[in-house]
Parts: structure tokens; C-alpha cells; sequence
């Protein structure tokens, strides 16, 4: 056990004595078993992770039942709509690395065997599978689960990007205070990362297709005893996967990226996951082409449309409808569009993964031949304003806005444009060009999603096209 280095011998009494001081070794007889690390990014300021504490003692008993010891460590988390819209949103993307460095850190510090890694929301997600990716020790990721669908208002049903936009709207006179309130108390009703396609559920359900999660991982409800009872099966799967020593890299590969472009690409996923699952490909010492993204896209039919893109359509409807596991196997009848025999924590390929998940509701999920389009919900865009390539969630974009000419409206930065959307500058026909937000200008590369939001609510959205240097939000 790689754990030996910090527990064996007389020289590593002083170790030792120091474990014990913990409480969490408790005899003679734990120093024999593998050292398991539950990285935890519990925090109680976003929605997604304040449940985590409670998952993280699931977890910790299912280890130590299946005859690991674990040690609980917690990481930072932001949560990205609290931090959006002002210059807090500059500190999110380099959390992500942030993250990565703390499970890195942890892990080789102490020497753990294994980590089970316990996450939920946007940059979170990608950055302990990048740490774990680092490291290179057996690794398992279960997140906390998607929140409940919002409640119906005026005949919708709501979630997060429901009170962006509203904002809009009360901006413009179309809803009253009274309706505003409504929908900032009942839009969000539990704990869970919310309840659309964003960034959050995009990177979990993304997770699963990679082989980095077990099935179930990115659909079922953060409330319900499924994902309690998912929880308790990665806490005794990590001990299975140290001992059969199956790593972070035996399954993140080429083969398992491709399939989970695809998959991202039959969802119309966030455009953050081509950010995200580029980073876990570099960290998996992966090259990966972006144009090989718009290879696969070509060939992969957008069947899953959940809002943003479909605003009635939530996490649990499509976990109602078959989840991801149906989804591949919709998409697994199409030659050459996913590899079959990739591995996953489970210790089966993808293949025996999906075998019989079938779709349980046609309305949610459709099946190929009658996909929403036969091009995949994301493409890569190159040309004079992205020589390098750009991103843009073509799920969401109408048919009108494909082509389009108008004079640009410019802001130099997300503050001015978000003050210039809601006094009304912005008018139909016009490009809102939003300057000086990227990586390095922002710094911090801010998502655009309260001016987006704000664009859509005040009934602008197939009359105005939006481009920045900074990044749009699953939700945009």
C-alpha cells in the first residue's frame, strides 16, 4: 500500500502516534488497511454542497464497512450564482485550480491509497478530477445530486435562470415586485446543484460518461435515498478499486473524452464543458484538438434538450426518462458514435453500463431518428473574431439568429453592459459586444450569464447577438 511510506516501521512511530491522535485510527489492526482520502467541498453558502457534510458520514461509514480507513478533508468551493454579476464571479475559474492544487496537495502529503471525491457544482467538479488525475491513485467521484425542479408559476416550471431572468423583466415593466418575489422564494426549493443543463449537472453527468462516477451520478435527485444510497456504493467501491489498483488514467482517455463530447453534444451541455473536460484532458496528459469536437458533433444528434435550451425540461424528468445511461444507449445504436468497450469505476466498460437502458419517456429523451437535430448541442467556431476557436451552445440558438448583421453596441466591461441592458440602451437588431473580460483582461474570464439573463427577459433574445472574451454560463 502506498499508505506504508507514512505507517510502517519503527521509524514511522511518530506517524503513527499522530494517526491515532485523530480518533480515526482506532486499532492496531486499521494500520494494516488501506488509507482512504474523502475529499469533501462541503460549504454551506451554495445550495449543491450544504448537504455534503451529511453524504461525506454515508460515504465515510461505507468505507470503513468495506474495510478502508478514511480521513476526511474538506476543499473551498464558490458558488458561481451568488458570485455572478460582480467582481466576485473573477475568482471562480481560478478556483477551479485552486481545487485541484488542495486534492493534489492532500493526497501526496499524506500518502492516501485511494480518494473518493465528494462535489456538486461548477468549478468543483473538474477540479478534483483534475487533482485525482495529478496524483494518479485510485480515484472515485459521487456527486450530491441535481435540486428539485422549482415550482410552477403562471403555468412554468422554474429554476435559477427562471429569476435571472425575471430581472429582465421587471426591468422592462412585464412582471410586478410581487412576481419578482414569487419567483426569488420559489424557484429554488432544495438543496442539489440546480436543477437545469448548467455547468454543475453538464460536469456530473459528464463525470459519469467518463467513467469517473457510477451510473446515476449525474440524474438522480440530491433529496432522495438513491443518491444516498449512490453515495454509499462509491464509499465501498473505492476500497475495491485500490485493491484491484484501477487508476484516474486507466479511464480517462481519449476514447472516454470522445464519449463524453458526445454525450455532451446529444445534451446540449454547458459551453463550460468544453473549458472543463479540455483542462481533465491536459491533466490526463491527453492531447485533444478542438476541432475534433466539431467532428463529433457532426455526427451526433441532439436527442436531450433540458432548460436552458427546453425550459419545462429539469434533471428530474430526464432521470424520470432513463438518464444518461438510456441516453448512450440511444446514442450506442448509431455506428461510431461511442466507445463501447472504455472502462469506468464500476470495473465494467461503458458497454455492459448501458446494455437494456432503455428510454422510459419519448417526450424527454428522443430516439435518433427522431432527435431534435441531427448536429450535436455545441459547436466550435472559428474565424476573425476567434481565430483560435470559441464556443457556442447551439442547442439554444433559433434558427433566425443563425445569420446575423447589426451595428455593435460596446461595453468595456460586464458591469457597464449589465447597467446599459437594464437602462434600456440595448435595442433590437444590435450586437452587444461586451470588451476586456477574458483570462487575462477580467482577470478571471467572468460568465455573462446575468446580462444574457437580462437580455432574454426583456424579450431580446432572437434580436440581439451577444459576443465577449469572457465565458457564458451553462445557463446562458
Amino acid at each position: 500500500m502506498r499508505s506504508n511510506k507514512v505507517k510502517n516501521g519503527v521509524e514511522r512511530a511518530p506517524h503513527r502516534s499522530l494517526f491515532r491522535a485523530t480518533g480515526v485510527v482506532k486499532e492496531d489492526k486499521d494500520f494494516q488497511k488501506p488509507f482512504i482520502a474523502v475529499a469533501n467541498s462541503f460549504v454551506e453558502v451554495i445550495p449543491g454542497h450544504a448537504h455534503l457534510d451529511k453524504l461525506g458520514k454515508i460515504a465515510k461509514k461505507a468505507i470503513r464497512e468495506a474495510g478502508g480507513i478514511p480521513f476526511e478533508f474538506n476543499t473551498m468551493g464558490i458558488c458561481d450564482g451568488v458570485a455572478m454579476g460582480h467582481y466576485g464571479m473573477k475568482y471562480s475559474l481560478p478556483s477551479r485550480e485552486l481545487i485541484a492544487d488542495t486534492v493534489e496537495s492532500m493526497l501526496e502529503a499524506h500518502q492516501f491509497d485511494g480518494v473518493l471525491l465528494l462535489g456538486n457544482c461548477d468549478k468543483i467538479v473538474p477540479g478534483m478530477l483534475m487533482g485525482a488525475l495529478r496524483v494518479n491513485i485510485p480515484a472515485i467521484y459521487v456527486s450530491g445530486g441535481p435540486m428539485e425542479t422549482g415550482a410552477e408559476i403562471d403555468g412554468r416550471s422554474t429554476d435559477l435562470i427562471t429569476v435571472f431572468e425575471a430581472v429582465g423583466a421587471y426591468s422592462k415593466g412585464k412582471i410586478s415586485i410581487d412576481k419578482m418575489k414569487e419567483y426569488e422564494t420559489k424557484s429554488c426549493p432544495s438543496c442539489g446543484s440546480c436543477a437545469g443543463m448548467f455547468t454543475a449537472n453538464s460536469m456530473n453527468c459528464l463525470a459519469e460518461v467518463i467513467g469517473m462516477a457510477l451510473p446515476g451520478n449525474g440524474t438522480v435527485i440530491a433529496t432522495t435515498s438513491e443518491r444516498r444510497k449512490l453515495v454509499k456504493q462509491a464509499g465501498s467501491r473505492i476500497v475495491s478499486l485500490v485493491k484491484e489498483d484501477i487508476k484516474p488514467r486507466d479511464i480517462v482517455t481519449k476514447k472516454s473524452i470522445d464519449n463524453a463530447f458526445t454525450v455532451d453534444m446529444a445534451m446540449g451541455g454547458s459551453t463550460n464543458t468544453v473549458l472543463h473536460t479540455l483542462a481533465i484532458a491536459h491533466e490526463a496528459e491527453i492531447e485533444y484538438d478542438l476541432k475534433r469536437i466539431n467532428e463529433i458533433s457532426e455526427k451526433t444528434p441532439n436527442i436531450c434538450k433540458v432548460s436552458p435550451s427546453e425550459p419545462s425540461v429539469h434533471m428530474a424528468d430526464v432521470d424520470k426518462a432513463g438518464g444518461i445511461t438510456a441516453i448512450m444507449n440511444e446514442l450506442g445504436k448509431k455506428e461510431g458514435l461511442l466507445n463501447k468497450d472504455a472502462k469506468s469505476v464500476s470495473g465494467k466498460t461503458i458497454g455492459k453500463i448501458i446494455e437494456g437502458k432503455s428510454i422510459k419517456d419519448e417526450k424527454i429523451i428522443k430516439p435518433i431518428d427522431k432527435a431534435f437535430s441531427k448536429r450535436g448541442g455545441l459547436r466550435i467556431l472559428f474565424g476573425n473574431l476567434a481565430e483560435q476557436g470559441s464556443v457556442v451552445k447551439a442547442a439554444g440558438v433559433t434558427e433566425n439568429m443563425k445569420s446575423f448583421q447589426g451595428p455593435a453596441r460596446i461595453y468595456e466591461s460586464q458591469d457597464d453592459a449589465m447597467t446599459g441592458i437594464m437602462d434600456g440602451e440595448v435595442q433590437p437588431g444590435e450586437v452587444v459586444v461586451i470588451r476586456y473580460e477574458g483570462p487575462k483582461g477580467g482577470p478571471g474570464m467572468q460568465e455573462m450569464l446575468s446580462p444574457t439573463s437580462a437580455i432574454v427577459g426583456q424579450g431580446l433574445s432572437d434580436k440581439v447577438a451577444l459576443i465577449t472574451d469572457g465565458r457564458f454560463s451553462g445557463g446562458t
